[in-house]
């Protein structure tokens, strides 16, 4: 087995690492660090109140919103991203089509409305939470995300 070089090791490798030497730190740090290797035109945005989060950065064509409630284990991390706006075209067929997608290929995540958008969204309490799975939830947010953006609005936008 040959032994990785810095040149040939890959940006799910080098995340990973990232995130590996973040695990005796806080989830803030983790997020930021996921974050950062997402978000590819610097864009991201942070706020913090109270013990409370709220990131927001680009990752392709949507904007990614990340919150944090605080650090104990009843706090939550929760993750999303708009793909479309209320109200659309054929909302029967949309509805069927997203719970489709739903079962079939949103893993942790899933469709959800808030705010008159249809967004992705994911949502975990902080209790037992690895930093592994903190990056997995993001990742799948913000691809699951900019997959479906474009062709749910082609398909059902007004």
């Amino acid at each position: 087995m040959a032994q990785s070089t810095p040149e040939t090791v890959s940006a799910d490798e080098a995340v990973s690492n990232l995130i590996e030497e973040t695990t005796d730190r806080n989830p803030e740090q983790v997020i930021q660090t996921v974050i950062a290797s997402l978000d590819h035109d610097q864009t991201a945005m942070v706020n913090h109140s109270n013990g409370s989060y709220l990131w927001k950065f680009k990752y392709g064509t949507v904007e990614v919103f990340v919150q944090l409630t605080g650090s104990g284990d009843d706090d939550t991390l929760t993750v999303w991203a708009s793909v479309l706006k209320l109200p659309a075209k054929d909302e029967a067929r949309l509805t069927r089509h997203l719970l489709e997608m739903n079962w079939a290929s949103t893993l942790e995540a899933r469709f959800a409305i808030l705010n008159q958008e249809v967004v992705v969204v994911s949502t975990r309490s902080l209790a037992d939470l690895s930093p592994g799975e903190i990056s997995r939830a993001i990742t799948i947010v913000a691809t699951l995300s900019d997959d479906n953006d474009e062709p749910l609005q082609a398909q059902f936008g007004k």
